[in-house]
């Protein structure tokens, strides 16, 4: 492991960019894991790593210690004082281990118009969603629910900051996540039912619906909802019902609420 005790290093100036500037990372190509969760997490879903790097005090904690034995051989490992670890950090109380990753790559425009691929399993569409809390919540509950496509639209928050990967506890290495995405494009070549959750003429009781076969769910941000364009792409409009004089839920909320009743019923068939 190279020890690492100088602000001016490269390999530190490049983590300082990381934990704190979503152009560098882009710019890059690379993100940051933080905590051994999150390493954990990528080491079962074989997610490639590109380094990892320590501070003294992790290097004594037994957790930390395991899970670099799981790593590489020929991954390149970087130790850091603790003062310096903690300048790198994304998070406030250091966790002792991060590990860069590369970003995931674009979407492929071709997969995405490929009809039969995409209509074969149920995906989220997030239209909006600014709130990083709310995004990785969702994210969470989709990989629970078993929905692998999430797709998110040009205004929703980066879903693979350090703070999101670390909020996402994980999940996102068991989902399929594309970012900026053109999502009535999308739409136009999904075969299966696309419900929106929205008031309106005709809207439904989620309760009613036969949800059995795949499904394109589009849910909005609280305050704006789903955009008119995307709304014109649904085939049914959608609704929660609620008791007393709660009007909306938290659009997280309504994700779990929508896709765990979705599983029931396919687990009753």
């Amino acid at each position: 492991m190279k020890a690492i005790s100088s602000r001016d290093n490269p390999m530190v100036k490049r983590l300082h960019a990381l934990a704190n500037s979503a152009r560098e990372r882009r710019k890059l190509g690379e993100t940051l894991l933080d905590g051994a969760h999150l390493l954990d997490a990528a080491l079962q879903q074989q997610w490639p790593l590109k380094a990892v790097v320590v501070s003294d005090s992790g290097c004594a904690q037994e957790e930390i210690e395991d899970l670099l034995a799981r790593c590489a051989h020929d991954l390149p490992r970087y130790q850091l004082p603790d003062a310096l670890f903690a300048n790198i950090s994304p998070v406030d109380s250091p966790s002792g281990v991060i590990a860069i990753i590369d970003l995931p790559p674009e979407p492929d425009p071709a997969r995405l118009a490929d009809g039969a691929a995409l209509s074969a399993h149920s995906l989220v569409v997030l239209d909006g969603v600014q709130d990083p809390g709310n995004l990785c919540t969702i994210l969470r509950t989709a990989a629970a629910a078993g929905v692998r496509d999430v797709l998110l639209t040009p205004g929703c928050a980066g879903a693979w900051s350090p703070r999101a990967l670390r909020a996402g506890m994980g999940a996102h290495f068991g989902l399929r996540i594309r970012e900026r995405v053109d999502a009535v494009d999308v739409l136009g070549a999904f075969r299966g039912a696309i419900l929106a959750t929205a008031l309106g003429e005709g809207a439904r009781s989620l309760y009613e619906l036969d949800l059995d076969a795949p499904v394109a769910w589009l849910f909005g941000a609280e305050g704006q909802g789903v955009s008119s364009a995307l709304l014109a792409c649904a085939s049914q409009r959608v609704i929660i019902p609620m008791a007393g004089d709660v009007e909306s839920l938290n659009v997280a909320a309504a994700v779990a609420v929508c896709l765990f009743e979705q599983a029931r019923q396919r687990r009753l068939r």
